[in-house]
């Protein structure tokens, strides 16, 4: 468990971080339940990253993705970056780059892209189970 530390940067003392690999209580947030395997879990995470307003990302390698989200009034800066496990459990980590306080906006942002997540999981898990008796065609 050791290297799981060097996955992602550790959050600061203030409390403008959120980390699932943080021991700290206040900055621990669950890591994403996107898939069952690398490839789908970054298709979904890069499908959701699509459709947030004021988002740019890269993808650093094959299982990491770096994000900068921007607040729509101030424009401030969050950084974001997510290391996607073999397994496609999605670890996260959000954080402001500026200031003391972010008043919840990076836990807020992770937990809406778990939302998103679920939601675009539940869409394809759906549209992959339907009976073919329901098919239109069938």
């Amino acid at each position: 468990m050791s290297d799981d530390n060097n996955l992602l940067a550790p959050c600061p003392n203030s409390p403008n971080c959120v980390s699932s690999l943080s021991g700290s209580k206040d900055h621990w947030v669950p890591p994403l339940e996107v898939s069952d395997n690398r490839d789908t879990s970054l298709q979904r995470l890069q499908t959701v990253l699509d459709a947030q307003p004021r988002v740019e990302y890269d993808v650093v390698g094959q299982s990491r993705i770096q994000a900068r989200f921007k607040s729509l009034v101030l424009r401030f800066t969050d950084d974001v970056t997510f290391y996607v496990r073999e397994n496609g459990v999605v670890e996260v980590r959000s954080a402001s780059r500026v200031g003391y306080w972010d008043l919840g906006a990076n836990r807020r942002r992770v937990e809406s892209l778990r939302s998103k997540l679920a939601e675009l999981k539940s869409n394809d898990t759906t549209a992959q189970h339907t009976p073919r008796s329901a098919h239109p065609l069938g």
